[in-house]
């Protein structure tokens, strides 16, 4: 790829880890978040449209499952400024060979690491330290009337989380059950 970014591929389509290539010198770094023309082979003509950062101060929490529907699905890309998070991603688009399978990745302030999440995906993630704080670049604008999620601990995912589930919030911890009726979303 370019000079500023090693791309990875994950085992669902789509789902690509980015190794930030820092360049250092004596006063420390300078890395490069995002680069449309660097990373155009995976984010495509897509523009940054929104741009979020997160923070979460207890260890264990899981933000997540979420993902919008159509039209106003999205792509993200995910990076860890402070702190460890165990970053999830799951393939909810219909017809996929990968259908609720799931990849997840550490990302870290100190592996300068992030996780691209396609459309047809949902994201969350789990946080491995207190006080972290996340950056996410977003395709598509927040829309509440397509908002949709996934219990972090639904059975038919069965993601492994690697600490015990201290914290979800009253929304995420509101998410049923999928049922075999769920089909996905259109990809």
């Amino acid at each position: 790829m370019g000079e500023r970014f090693s791309i990875v591929d994950s085992p669902i389509e789509g789902v690509k880890t980015l190794q930030r290539l820092p360049r250092r010198d004596a006063r420390g770094y300078l890395e490069r978040m995002f680069c449309a023309l660097e990373l155009h082979e995976i984010w495509g003509d897509a523009t940054v449209v929104q741009i979020n950062h997160s923070s979460t101060g207890k260890r264990g929490t899981v933000r997540g499952l979420h993902f919008q529907y159509p039209p106003h699905d999205e792509a993200k890309i995910v990076s860890c400024l402070r702190g460890s998070v165990f970053d999830v991603a799951v393939d909810i688009r219909a017809g996929s060979r990968t259908f609720l399978n799931w990849h997840a990745e550490i990302l870290s302030s100190d592996n300068h690491r992030s996780l691209l999440v396609p459309r047809g995906c949902a994201h969350g993630f789990q946080t491995l330290t207190d006080d972290c704080e996340l950056l996410y670049f977003h395709s598509a604008a927040f829309h509440a009337g397509s908002e949709g999620g996934i219990h972090a601990l639904d059975p038919a995912v069965g993601i492994r989380w690697p600490e015990p589930v201290v914290e979800l919030s009253a929304r995420d911890s509101a998410h049923v059950p999928l049922t075999k009726d769920f089909r996905g979303v259109a990809p």
